[in-house]
């Protein structure tokens, strides 16, 4: 969890998130997955899934239609949708034993459009840091019309099930079960009735 905040304060320190003019980027980022100058500086832990094989699932708005998208993408990815470029450094979730539970994403995010009236359409990077899922109001995508927002990081810990389906579903089977047999018939019928002594 250490790590994870002196990254986070890091990150916050160094971030950009004021647009600058870029040259897009290069064709190839945006088809597929590969190593990116982003995720080759990051730090393996010694915990959990290796960076490389983290899942994160990022969700994407035009506010402009009110399209919203999930974005499913691996560390060093980038993604092209429309005149947006998402890319992913890495992902990271707290540990199933450490409190407050956190899960986050290191992403850049590229929108081709115009300065002003005049100009050409040039790539500006409108964001690069940390999004947190729990604290989204930490680190804002400040563009009018996309934001981007982390949903999840699949990663496993050592001693966490594989299949976090599978492990719910036999813990609910390793449950006693009521029994399925009729309960006795206890009409009124049948309980014994006490008379009282004459009078």
């Amino acid at each position: 969890m250490r790590s994870l905040r002196s990254g986070v304060l890091l990150a916050l320190l160094l971030a950009s998130c004021s647009r600058q003019s870029e040259a897009p980027p290069p064709a190839e980022a945006t088809e597929g997955a590969g190593p990116s100058a982003l995720a080759s500086g990051m730090v393996e832990s010694d915990h959990g899934t290796p960076v490389k094989d983290r899942v994160a699932t990022l969700g994407l708005i035009n506010k402009r239609n009110n399209i919203t998208q999930n974005v499913v993408m691996k560390p060093g990815e980038s993604r092209r949708i429309g005149n947006v470029i998402i890319k992913l450094a890495t992902c990271e979730r707290t540990a199933p034993w450490e409190d407050p539970q956190e899960t986050g994403a290191f992403v850049q995010l590229f929108v081709e459009e115009r300065a002003n009236v005049q100009d050409k359409l040039a790539w500006h990077k409108v964001f690069s840091g940390w999004l947190f899922k729990n604290a989204p109001s930490l680190n804002v995508v400040e563009h009018p019309v996309y934001d981007v927002w982390i949903k999840d990081c699949a990663m496993k810990f050592p001693g966490e099930e594989d299949d976090p389906v599978a492990a719910a579903s036999s813990a609910r089977a390793a449950k006693p079960k009521a029994s399925s047999a009729p309960a006795p018939d206890t009409a009124e019928d049948d309980a014994p009735v006490e008379e009282s002594p004459p009078q």
